[in-house]
């Protein structure tokens, strides 16, 4: 019996050795998340195992929520088993408070991964495993979400931007009785948060009420239910490929047109929406809303513009084109940078920067920003007139921006130049003739970046 347990021991590390085969690179930076929980403990002694054989580098973090009278107590256990191990270890404070109608799981979940994004790493290690997927599909299932919530946690997820760590859980195929054997068999000491035998959680109602009951009818449960994320996994997959597809007949220079996504039926319109949603880093808002955005678009009059706001971004229409947007802090009629000969000018108030780059017989004349006058940047407030073509008269910044099809909401947070009360440059519509280099002169061409 102790010898089957001991091949059991094996098992587990092999399985875990597999999966770091598959993805990490020599010399990559794994973080694990230390709960202090036998999942995390059993994991840390895999990992710190393991990398006396493989070339990555360990350290721990481990979250301190302030919900438990004896969170000071845990954050206490994980130094000390890391010092055992001889690796680092981050503890990170959090103060977390819960509004009405807000779930306190949902928000600790939240804070949790903000702090894992902050990490400089390769990979955040979770301990999740194989009955936590079951659960977590269960819950998914029980507040009904779509096919990518059904898709379950997956083995690696790769965070935006790309700076951020990815996600990895070596431990998803393993179940937690397994790793409870491992942790016995290699006389682990771990603690027990007394959370988990509430049931008054979601998740804890489920492990201690109803899957007890499932597994007598039906042992493999676990198994199964991760073989019908796969699926589902495999389903969201194609409606991303669709969306793909769907993609290239719909966009114009990279905006989703509405006379296009009219073509298609609800569905697929309703795909390629939350799929473009998501390549720009947005979470989608849930069904209801969405399908209301969607049938907002499809139905607007030709000179509309919806303009539509959820979460940190917002959806506006112009002249047919759909703009994602994230939310953007509103600019102060005051706010005005100075120049002062940068290569780079990083406007915060704008969510941008300017590029100035030395050129010939193009870009804004040198000689003619002398000192006299500090060159500035600020936004419009209104009555403006510029004259970027020599052969038309001087005319309004209003008539300029619409001829030029900008965005109403993008005309007055346009960082526009200026030589004293002289406006000289506009992104977009370009520089005033009076300040234009002539051929064979030496010119400083400014180039507009929007984060």
């Amino acid at each position: 019996m102790a010898h089957s347990r001991k091949l059991k021991s094996n098992n587990i590390l092999c399985n875990i050795q597999d999966v770091l085969l598959a993805y990490i690179k020599p010399g990559d930076h794994l973080v694990i998340a230390l709960s202090g929980g036998v999942d995390s403990v059993v994991l840390l002694h895999i990992l710190a195992t393991l990398s006396k054989e493989m070339p990555f580098t360990l350290s721990a973090v481990h979250v301190n929520h302030g919900i438990s009278s004896n969170a000071t107590l845990w954050s206490k256990f994980c130094c000390d088993l890391c010092h055992s191990y001889g690796i680092s270890i981050y503890i990170a404070y959090l103060k977390i408070k819960k509004e009405i109608g807000e779930s306190l799981e949902a928000i600790a979940r939240e804070e949790r991964y903000r702090v894992f994004n902050q990490i400089q790493a390769n990979y955040v290690v979770l301990a999740q495993h194989i009955d936590d997927q079951a659960e977590t599909l269960l819950l998914q299932l029980f507040r009904g979400a779509g096919i990518k919530g059904l898709c379950g946690m997956p083995l690696v997820r790769k965070q935006l931007p790309n700076s951020v760590p990815q996600i990895l859980r070596p431990l998803l195929e393993i179940s937690r009785n397994e790793i409870e054997t491992y942790g016995r068999l290699n006389k682990l000491a771990w603690i027990n948060d007394e959370s988990n035998d509430s049931i008054i959680f979601n998740r804890n109602y489920l492990r201690h009420e109803i899957l007890p009951l499932v597994k007598k009818r039906y042992p493999n449960y676990p198994k199964t239910l991760l073989r019908v994320s796969r699926h589902f996994s495999e389903a969201s997959l194609l409606l991303d490929e669709l969306a793909a597809i769907d993609s290239e007949h719909c966009l114009v220079s990279g905006k989703l047109q509405v006379d296009r996504m009219r073509i298609l039926s609800f569905p697929r319109a309703k795909n390629i929406l939350r799929y473009n949603l998501l390549q720009q880093g947005i979470i989608p808002p849930s069904k209801v809303k969405l399908e209301t955005i969607l049938h907002q678009i499809l139905t607007a009059e030709p000179d509309s513009q919806p303009h539509i706001s959820f979460g940190n971004a917002e959806i506006r229409c112009h002249k047919g084109s759909i703009y994602i947007l994230p939310h953007k802090s509103l600019l102060l009629g005051s706010t005005h940078y100075v120049w002062n000969g940068e290569t780079q000018l990083v406007l915060h108030h704008f969510n941008g920067a300017i590029h100035f780059t030395k050129v010939t017989s193009q870009g804004i004349n040198q000689k003619k920003i002398s000192t006299d006058h500090l060159i500035t940047i600020r936004a419009r407030k209104g009555g403006e007139r510029f004259m970027p073509a020599c052969n038309r008269p001087r005319r309004s910044l209003k008539n300029l921006l619409q001829e030029a099809s900008i965005p109403p909401w993008e005309r007055n947070s346009l960082p526009l130049m200026f030589y004293g009360e002289k406006l000289i440059w506009v992104p977009g519509i370009g520089i005033d003739c009076e300040f234009q280099a002539k051929p064979d002169e030496l010119g400083i061409l400014p180039i507009w970046y929007s984060m």
